[in-house]
């Protein structure tokens, strides 16, 4: 491909989303999740939990963009920790549905404000208006490509 037919600001909005996102990932996991041996993913996944109380996987996997297997071997391991517990659907033995347990819903409300606290410093050079345009615009290219 010549150098010439690159589009440059879409290789620019591209590269700064996955360098945002990326980011904020490695701050969350260094400063806040690793303190309770949570992954991103681990964390997110104990987020829907707390919102939603119980999930079936095959949800939990698009909810959090990854793989039914992936959600197997973390949900395994926020098991062992007692965070949630995994329950098969009696009519379709398929179904598993993974629900947060009490000791997960105290870990969410011990970490959420300093998770909280780590999304408002990572956006504060940003005025309001500013977070509102770029949320309202990250969610047309979510809708948009459907992710």
């Amino acid at each position: 491909m010549p150098l010439d037919s690159l589009h440059l600001d879409a290789v620019s909005v591209v590269t700064n989303i996955y360098r945002v996102a990326q980011g904020l990932r490695n701050k969350m996991e260094r400063e806040v999740l690793s303190t309770h041996g949570l992954s991103w993913t681990s964390f997110s996944i104990l987020y829907d939990l707390w919102i939603w109380e119980s999930v079936e996987t095959k949800k939990l996997a698009e909810l959090t963009a990854v793989s039914k297997a992936t959600i197997s071997n973390i949900t395994k391991t926020l098991e062992r920790k007692e965070f949630c517990y995994r329950k098969t659907d009696i009519r379709d033995r398929r179904i598993t549905y993974v629900t947060i347990t009490d000791k997960g819903k105290e870990i969410m409300e011990e970490l959420y404000p300093q998770f909280h606290k780590g999304e408002i410093e990572i956006v504060s050079s940003l005025t309001v208006e500013e977070q509102k345009n770029v949320s309202e615009i990250l969610r047309r290219v979510i809708r948009e490509n459907k992710f």
